[in-house]
């Protein structure tokens, strides 16, 4: 088990725009909550929805992957027959591909992404500023949410979470500092790893794991690893667009630092 612990890149704003998105998320999760799976549904976006624009109000039936164990005590991947249940939305349903990105479902899911967005965000936010960093944050969870749709555009499985556009950002992060040092935990011991390990490493396996989903028609329950990449990939083409940002906020911190771009400050 590998889990990051924070950076030791050190930045100098106070990125206001990411707290807020982890104060918004984790405002929402509690209100889901409160008000249950119905409010859960209401928000979350539904790709057969999307491509139809259509509210779907009642429980269908959905061919999704399960896990089941045989009598063997092996544990092994089976499609079975499995009722979704759907609500009205609470906006038009185009608009949940916006509101699904609040939503998590679990407290796992949710401080999971809290602490990638708490890691590298200060980070990207330092280089785009808040406006264009809260643009590129929107439009990568769009872009992941837009590629789990098109794996599997009839699908009727409801899709959360704010991972499609934290995977943008952890992919402009890898671009722009690759060689950033990141605390991580492995197993019980504390070590640091340079970013292109930790989070290209991620990345990778976010896409060998889209491939396999891809050739099944796209994700049928569970993780929707197409929606990461997507994000992923989004973040990686604005982190070539904005690279000349990215080097000079490099070099303006190292100045301050009085510490030499290509030294490491540690």
């Amino acid at each position: 088990m590998v889990l990051p612990l924070g950076d030791l890149r050190r930045t100098q704003i106070i990125p206001l725009v990411t707290y807020t998105l982890i104060a918004l998320n984790v405002v929402v999760f509690l209100v889901q909550q409160e008000r249950g799976e119905a409010f859960e549904r209401a928000y979350a976006m539904t790709p057969w929805e999307i491509t139809h624009n259509e509210d779907l109000q009642q429980p269908r039936i959905q061919m999704v992957q399960v896990l089941v164990r045989d009598r063997f005590g092996d544990v092994h991947r089976e499609i079975r027959p499995v009722a979704i249940e759907h609500v009205p939305a609470a906006v038009p349903v185009r608009w949940t591909l916006l509101t699904s990105m609040f939503l998590h479902g679990s407290w796992m899911h949710l401080l999971g992404n809290m602490l990638y967005l708490w890691i590298v965000g200060d980070d990207v936010e330092e280089v785009l500023g808040p406006v264009r960093f809260l643009m590129v944050y929107l439009a990568c969870g769009l872009m992941g949410a837009l590629a789990q749709i098109a794996a599997n555009p009839d699908s009727e499985i409801p899709m959360l979470g704010a991972s499609g556009a934290i995977a943008g950002i952890m992919g402009a992060y890898v671009v722009w500092f690759p060689h950033s040092q990141i605390r991580v935990l492995i197993f019980r011991f504390i070590t640091v790893l340079p970013a292109v390990i930790v989070i290209g490493g991620w990345i990778a396996l976010q896409i060998w794991m889209g491939a396999g989903a891809f050739h099944r028609g796209g994700d049928t329950g569970g993780v929707a690893y197409l929606a990461h990449v997507g994000g992923a990939l989004t973040g990686i083409f604005v982190a070539f667009l904005f690279a000349d940002d990215a080097r000079y906020v490099q070099a303006r911190n190292a100045a301050a630092e009085g510490w030499s771009v290509y030294d490491d400050p540690e």
